[in-house]
C-alpha cells in the first residue's frame, strides 16, 4: 500500500536527493572495492556511515517538521519529480 502523506519544498527535496544518490553510489562502490586497499576501504566505510546517518536525520527532521502519518514497519519514500512523500507498508 502506498499513501500520500505530505510534500517537501524543492530545496528539501534537493537535499535528500543528493544524499540518496551519494548513498547509492557508495553502495555500488562497496560492491566492487576489495579490502586490498585498506585506506580507500576505510574512507568508503566512514563516508557511507556518515551519509547514511545524514540520510536518516533528514527523514527524522522532516517527519517532525511536517508531522507525517506513520505506521509500524512502514517507511516513507519521496517522489523526486513532485516532492511528494508517501507512506509505504
Amino acid at each position: 500500500m502506498k499513501k500520500l502523506v505530505g510534500q517537501v519544498t524543492p530545496e528539501e527535496k534537493d537535499e535528500i536527493q543528493r544524499l540518496f544518490e551519494r548513498r547509492n553510489g557508495l553502495n555500488e562502490l562497496a560492491k566492487i572495492l576489495t579490502a586490498d586497499n585498506m585506506e580507500l576501504y576505510e574512507r568508503l566505510v566512514a563516508d557511507l556511515g556518515e551519509t547514511s546517518t545524514k540520510f536518516q536525520q533528514w527523514w527524522d527532521a522532516m517527519a517532525a517538521k511536517y508531522q507525517w502519518e506513520s505506521i509500524p514497519d512502514g517507511n516513507w519514500e519521496i517522489n523526486f519529480d513532485t516532492c511528494e512523500i508517501y507512506l509505504v507498508n
